[in-house]
């Protein structure tokens, strides 16, 4: 993410609905004590050495309001994007945190754009239930929380406890080079502009239960049916793959957390803890959602099982030897080149989040945004939140254009409402 972060923005944003008017003043002082409380406070990032601290002090919170107006949520799409493509400072002490609202009189929207090295999605949002409770309950008395660990394990001691898994694994990583040797490359036909675009839809009650009842009954995760979703509304931006040519697959990514991993609570330890896993499929004409979904749990089932998305975090660090001998042109295709990836799915809960962190009800609405970097052209934000998932899609524009993203949506949707019918 250093690396990434020097090539342009690497900002995340989660938005919480909030049933409450704006106190603006009581907010800003209420995310101000409880940043200081946490020891979220006095950023300051060696970038050069990889090194961070927290050295407490005032908590400077930025929060700027707007209105929503009769467009609420095209308002909130704006400021999601503008939040996703303003840089944080690259070194030295810096506040890693930007807050805004959206005021709609009765109601708001709170968002946070944070630069994504500090933390992950599941950190962010214990933060943002700890401020939503104190907002809308006895905020000015209640007890400031205790610090949290802000220095949590390392990588390294994941490679060290999974030692042998990484050696058993090994192999696979000759599988996974040959995989993407197959694998289509996306194209960037409008440029190298790394400009982050956003897009918002979602699965209501219906649709999203329908999905969860389909994953069931075919012996696949939720997760697994999104990524055949993916696949199923990328398939016509790749175009035309030939089977006889070498690469003619279609491959996709899935970004989790390896918190269970290392053994941290998601409430007491807030740090970055991501890893990603690809798959990849040739989609053959007429393939139905159902067989793509188990040739994708096919392939997802050894990955979880053997912990072979810990191969991806070994390729990422062999990659950065390489990284200081490549011309920034070089460094902005590199993984596109060599790691090809047309979209991945970032899957978070609020609602087992939400409760574990205290709260009595999840929030109505939670919508995130996950930045693209050189990656993938398009990431797409999957968030339970009570019984809807919300689905806030980033994407490249010198990729793709807001038709495209518009055409993916309406694919997705329609995925749904079938297996409804």
């Amino acid at each position: 993410m250093l690396r990434w972060r020097e090539l342009h923005p690497y900002n995340a944003v989660h938005v919480v609905r909030i049933e409450r008017p704006l106190d603006r003043p009581r907010l800003a002082a209420i995310v101000d004590r409880h940043l200081q409380a946490l020891g979220l406070t006095g950023y300051v990032l060696d970038a050069k050495r990889g090194r961070y601290a927290w050295t407490g002090g005032p908590a400077e919170t930025e929060l700027t309001v707007q209105p929503g107006g009769a467009l609420p949520m095209q308002v909130l799409g704006r400021a999601i994007e503008q939040a996703l493509n303003t840089r944080f400072e690259r070194d030295g002490r810096l506040n890693p945190f930007r807050y805004f609202c959206i005021d709609n009189g009765t109601w708001f929207h709170l968002g946070v754009a944070y630069d994504h090295i500090i933390a992950g999605g599941d950190s962010i949002a214990v933060l943002l239930e700890g401020l939503v409770a104190r907002y809308c309950g006895a905020g000015d008395e209640t007890p400031p929380p205790p610090p949290l660990d802000r220095y949590p394990p390392t990588y390294r001691r994941l490679f060290l406890r999974h030692a042998w898994l990484l050696v058993r694994g090994i192999p696979r990583l000759r599988e996974l080079a040959a995989s993407c040797r197959r694998a289509v490359r996306p194209a960037y036909p409008h440029g190298d502009d790394p400009h982050n675009a956003f897009a918002y839809f979602r699965l209501d009650a219906p649709e999203f239960a329908a999905l969860a009842r389909a994953a069931k009954a075919w012996g696949v995760t939720v997760n697994d049916v999104l990524l055949a979703m993916l696949l199923e509304a990328l398939a016509p931006l790749a175009g035309e793959r030939n089977p006889a040519q070498h690469r003619h697959e279609l491959a996709v990514a899935s970004i989790l957390n390896l918190r269970r991993d290392l053994g941290v609570d998601p409430n007491r330890t807030f740090g970055q803890f991501l890893s990603s896993f690809r798959v990849s499929h040739p989609m053959p004409p007429g393939i139905s959602l159902e067989q793509l979904a188990r040739d994708i749990r096919a392939a997802t089932a050894p990955i979880k099982r053997e912990k072979l998305y810990l191969q991806s975090l070994v390729a990422i660090a062999a990659s950065g030897a390489l990284w200081p001998f490549l011309t920034p042109e070089r460094r902005r295709r590199f993984h596109a080149k060599n790691y090809p990836v047309w979209g991945a799915i970032s899957l978070l809960d609020v609602n087992a989040l939400w409760a574990s962190a205290g709260g009595s009800m999840p929030p109505p609405e939670y919508i995130r945004a996950v930045p693209t970097g050189p990656l993938t052209p398009v990431v797409v934000a999957a968030t339970t939140v009570g019984e809807v998932l919300h689905l806030g899609i980033t994407y490249r524009t010198a990729a793709l254009t807001a038709e495209n993203i518009d055409k993916m949506a309406a694919v997705i949707v329609a995925c749904a409402r079938r297996l409804d019918q």
